[in-house]
């Protein structure tokens, strides 16, 4: 039996303890967030876990973790790193000729001159994006100059507290009606896919950001081929073996918007059958 260290305990924990249980692989909560841990006596050591499921999202307690456990990673510090770097990952993958949304990288802090320009290059509205959050967190929609400067005020502001970790953030074309999908990468192969989609109520009240922790509903779809090897591709430029790559679908686009390095594994019946098999075999060749 293989002991997997998992450091969320939400619904990828949940979802994924059986499945690799018939599988030889025991999956273990290992909390390194919101909690004490005294360096000289920590609650685990060097020989209780064989791998760990993805690096924590938190980057210093990660390190921490990293340090006690001594074990090797699915997705490592870097792939975690280079994943949540937005900017980074547009900017590979447009070097690459992968298609991406339009988008303007800001460094702060920039003057108002600078920000009317980059606002200029677009048709509005704009989508401004922080560049290293998840779960849609502080991403807004300017529908005119003034609500785009006074989003970027409010982002100077925060960024104006010298430990914030990153001063920087997106700007990017607006694309309306677009389907949203999130395509799951194992190793370099497609190995299932959902969109997400909006209430119709929540629609109508205004909201319009697709993320599943903002009350958007994850169905399982069949994608065409050309549309896996999008995102196959993607997780190729990368580099990380487990990757969520968020696809957006207009009416004469197919754009990559952002990926995901800790993506919440969804129910077992929106991935193709063979999916634990493969994520069961992943976690043994990275523990070897």
């Amino acid at each position: 039996m293989i002991d997997l260290a998992v450091a969320n305990d939400q619904e990828t924990f949940e979802r994924m303890g059986e499945p690799l249980a018939e599988r030889g692989i025991a999956v273990h909560h290992v909390p390194v967030r919101e909690r004490t841990i005294p360096l000289d006596e920590p609650p685990w050591g060097p020989d209780e876990y064989d791998v760990g499921f993805v690096y924590p999202g938190r980057l210093m307690e990660g390190g921490v973790a990293d340090a006690l456990l001594e074990i090797p990673w699915l997705n490592d510090h870097e792939a975690v790193l280079t994943s949540r770097n937005k900017a980074e990952v547009l900017a590979r993958l447009e070097r690459a000729d992968l298609p991406v949304p339009k988008s303007v990288y800001v460094s702060n802090d920039v003057g108002e001159t600078e920000l009317v320009d980059v606002f200029e290059r677009f048709e509005p509205p704009v989508v401004v994006k922080p560049n290293s959050t998840t779960r849609g967190v502080g991403v807004a929609k300017a529908h005119d100059l003034d609500s785009f400067l006074g989003i970027c005020d409010y982002l100077s502001l925060v960024h104006d507290y010298r430990a914030t970790g990153d001063q920087s953030f997106l700007v990017q074309e607006y694309l309306p009606n677009a389907t949203d999908y999130r395509v799951m990468i194992l190793e370099g192969e497609y190995v299932g896919a959902v969109e997400r989609r909006l209430p119709d109520e929540a629609v109508s009240e205004g909201q319009w950001k697709h993320n599943v922790h903002r009350g958007a509903d994850a169905t399982g779809v069949d994608l065409p081929d050309a549309w896996r090897e999008l995102a196959e591709s993607v997780a190729a430029e990368l580099e990380i073996p487990f990757l969520g790559v968020d696809v957006l679908e207009t009416d004469d686009r197919l754009v990559v918007n952002e990926t995901n390095a800790r993506p919440t594994i969804d129910e077992e019946t929106k991935y193709e059958p063979d999916f634990y098999d493969r994520l069961a075999a992943a976690t043994r060749t990275v523990g070897d």
